[in-house]
């Protein structure tokens, strides 16, 4: 890619359209499962837009998709630039600028990257540079857990709804995200037969829920450490996290009840099922020890994650941030999971992640650079453009 053909992709951005853009999706509030609003006036916004729009329900007619396209003339392979438009469950926080940066809901994760990802559509479209192929948006709910669990997009994926390669604009872009981990979120709930009483009046040899909940922790604490042995040099370690433990409503009640959340996380994608079953054998074991029944709320996420450094996309990627930036972005883990790992998971499908600067992600001070907005959309758009035609035409 030369300096002059880049110039000639980057004229195309447009930075205050690019933010309206992204002001107006952080201004509708998103939770979780609740995106009807937000996904109407995305689609609504490419229509005028004059793209081509689908809804696809895809198992969530609450809320269904929005997938936008734009073909060359010719035929040929497919992009994806996939976002999703839902937000934690936190107090709203509404748009507002100040200086460089865009604060707000959803700013950092992900609506901002969303937004990157239409302007580079637009650009793709505008610029005319497109020789063979199409680039196909899509904007989903159901992704941040606990209430939501990746559904829509699982459901996409699964209909053939997706593109050939990814580009995912999520808060990363120190490293180029190659291996992940898998994961888990987990409640178990420890309880006796008897009902709450007060302290001094609970019967002898009655099971307490309390130090059930202590042994188990202790033997989480264990496991831990075992499953610190088994490592992938850039994923990391597999893993067991308690992040919650509570019981009791008052200083002197003897509860029934006590319950310990948290999250495991594993390396290969064949060891789900056996992860999830030695959980659960677990609980069984200290369950019985203690005299107590435990059960369990086991939501899996995502499956581990693996992108090969060989693929046409991320040579494609590579290439054009190697023109802006002048050198290639260095390879590393990706810490946390995204759609990235349903796309490898559920269709083998290579994804790329990366966002412009951003942080307060699953906080109420989240914020985005919007002059790095700028850059991703520049680069996306050159990715979009150097890996489509240079695909054979099919």
């Amino acid at each position: 890619m030369s300096a002059d053909w880049l110039k000639q992709v980057a004229r195309y951005v447009n930075r205050e359209r690019m933010l309206d853009t992204a002001i107006k999706l952080v201004a509708v509030p998103s939770p979780t499962g609740d995106c009807g609003a937000v996904s109407d006036l995305l689609a609504d916004m490419l229509l005028d837009d004059g793209f081509t729009i689908e809804r696809e329900a895809a198992s969530h007619p609450a809320a269904p998709a929005v997938l936008a396209r734009h073909h060359a003339s010719a035929s040929g392979g497919c992009l994806q630039f996939n976002g999703h438009l839902d937000v934690v469950h936190l107090p709203f926080v509404p748009p507002t600028v100040e200086g460089n940066l865009l604060r707000g809901s959803g700013s950092c994760d992900m609506k901002g990257g969303v937004a990157v990802a239409i302007e580079a559509l637009r650009v793709v479209r505008d610029s005319g540079l497109l020789e063979h192929g199409s680039l196909l948006l899509v904007a989903h709910d159901l992704h941040e857990a606990p209430w939501g669990l990746g559904e829509q997009l699982n459901e996409l994926i699964r209909q053939g709804k997706h593109g050939d390669a990814v580009l995912l604009p999520e808060p990363l872009n120190g490293h180029l995200p190659i291996a992940g981990r898998g994961s888990a979120t987990w409640k178990a709930t420890v309880r006796r037969p008897g009902p709450a009483i007060h302290e001094v009046m609970r019967p002898l040899g009655e099971p307490s829920v309390i130090a059930a909940g202590a042994a188990l922790a202790l033997r989480l604490s264990r496991l831990a450490e075992e499953l610190s042995s088994d490592r992938d040099p850039l994923a990391g370690q597999a893993s067991v996290f308690i992040g919650q433990i509570h019981s009791g409503e008052i200083f002197n009640q003897y509860p029934q009840e006590c319950w310990l959340e948290g999250t495991r996380r594993w390396l290969r994608v064949a060891d789900r099922a056996q992860v999830k079953a030695d959980f659960h054998s677990l609980l069984d074991e200290v369950a019985w020890q203690h005299g107590v029944a435990i059960s369990c709320e086991w939501k899996h996420i995502r499956d581990p994650f693996h992108l090969d450094t060989d693929d046409a996309i991320v040579k494609a990627f590579q290439h054009s941030y190697t023109a802006m930036q002048g050198a290639p972005l260095a390879s590393g883990p990706k810490l946390f999971v995204d759609d990235g790992n349903s796309f490898h998971g559920l269709a083998g499908v290579p994804t790329v992640t990366h966002g412009p600067r951003a942080g307060g992600q699953h906080t109420i001070e989240e914020w985005i650079d919007i002059d790095d907005m700028v850059r991703v959309a520049t680069l996306y758009a050159a990715t979009a453009l150097g890996y489509l035609n240079q695909q054979a035409p099919v």
